[in-house]
């Protein structure tokens, strides 16, 4: 039998196929982008561009703005990406839990998931008042300085976790910013004990986060919920009630996840 390879019989289908993920790549890092833009970045003809977006547009993964012209990315890409998830169904079941906890608080509600060593959003419902957390399905966060990534890593097997954040380089963006292993190390343990995380303005100046993980049927950490506020509309004093909250609503998602021992329910002292 021959062994030739597919890249030997076809090289101008493989280049053809490099290209199309080239333009996907470029149009993912901007939220829109003009044929021209394309071509500079790409080092590519703009009929070669023009013909690949025309393409992408036909099978419904690139939109085309009738103003201006540009070309953006559609989220057919992130629903063929979501099947690749461990748990297919989390988004669908954390839905209306998620749309119910921004009706009673009015914010930004986010689930998330790890990715190599950061978190990334797979769903999200937004705050109803003009002035909340700006984010995106699909953008990516760093573990150390949001409380879906606190959870996520205190809540994980120590092997793991110390796996994990041997890729995250505890990079500051704000003044709160836990930049070092030790300092993040207790943090974890504050999460782990309080039973939820907070990220105090660590990550995106004057928004607060509260998290709670969302477990399996092996009642392990698969995902993390969280509400975030602007500084000014949070209250401290109805932090325990929000907590509970998002307690219920992970309680209930984690059990048709499979979970039938919920981690959060246990005494803080089995926690640690």
């Amino acid at each position: 039998m021959e062994d030739d390879s597919v890249d030997s019989k076809h090289p101008e289908s493989v280049a053809a196929v490099l290209k199309v993920f080239a333009v996907l790549q470029a149009l993912s890092e901007r939220s829109e982008l003009g044929i021209s833009d394309l071509s500079t970045r790409l080092a590519m003809p703009k009929a070669t561009v023009y013909r690949f977006l025309q393409t992408m547009k036909t099978l419904g993964f690139v939109r085309q703005d009738a103003d201006n012209e540009r070309y953006g990315l559609t989220m057919k890409l992130f629903e063929l990406g979501s099947k690749a998830l461990r748990f297919p169904d989390l988004v669908e079941f954390a839905k209306p839990h998620m749309q119910q906890l921004s009706d009673l608080t009015g914010e930004t509600v986010h689930l998330g998931m790890l990715i190599d060593s950061e978190i990334i959003y797979v769903h999200k419902v937004d705050s109803r008042h003009m002035l909340g957390m700006y984010s995106r399905v699909g953008r990516r966060a760093p573990l150390h300085c949001t409380a879906i990534g606190k959870v996520l890593m205190a809540w994980d097997t120590p092997a793991r976790r110390n796996r994990v954040l041997e890729g995250c380089d505890f990079k500051r963006f704000r003044d709160k910013t836990i930049t070092s292993r030790v300092a993040f190390d207790a943090e974890l343990e504050r999460t782990l004990v309080q039973g939820f995380g907070v990220d105090r303005e660590e990550f995106d100046d004057h928004i607060r986060c509260i998290g709670i993980p969302i477990f399996d049927g092996m009642s392990q950490v698969v995902a993390g919920l969280s509400v975030s506020f602007p500084t000014f509309r949070y209250d401290e004093a109805l932090e325990p009630q929000l907590v509970g909250m998002l307690r219920d609503a992970s309680r209930s998602i984690s059990s048709q996840l499979g979970c039938t021992e919920f981690p959060l329910d246990a005494p803080r002292a089995a926690r640690r």
